[in-house]
C-alpha cells in the first residue's frame, strides 16, 4: 500500500501536549492519527462523544450525573467487595 503525506494545523500548545501523551503510551502522532481514523472508518464515524462541554444540561451529562450519584450511594462493607467492583 503506497504511503501519503498528510498535513494539519493545530495550536502548538495542543500539539505538545498531545505527543507527550502519545509517548507515554508507546505511540508517535502518526501512529495515533492513523489508529484514529482507522478506528473511524470501522465505527463509519467519530469513535468518540462528540458533545459541548458546556451544555451541563445534556441528556448526556444528565445520566452520567445520575451515574455518579448512583454510584457515590454504594456502601463499601469490605475489602473483597471494593476489589470486585473494580474489575
Amino acid at each position: 500500500m503506497a504511503q501519503v503525506n498528510v498535513n494539519i494545523r493545530m495550536d502548538e500548545t495542543v500539539k505538545k501536549q498531545a505527543e507527550e501523551l502519545f509517548s507515554e503510551l508507546g505511540l508517535n502522532m502518526t501512529t495515533a492519527f492513523n489508529m484514529f481514523v482507522r478506528q473511524a472508518l470501522n465505527r463509519g464515524g467519530i469513535p468518540f462523544d462528540v458533545v459541548r462541554k458546556d451544555d451541563f444540561y445534556s441528556a448526556y451529562n444528565q445520566e452520567k450525573l445520575k451515574e455518579s450519584i448512583s454510584d457515590t450511594n454504594k456502601t463499601v462493607k469490605s475489602i473483597d467487595e471494593l476489589e470486585k467492583m473494580a474489575q
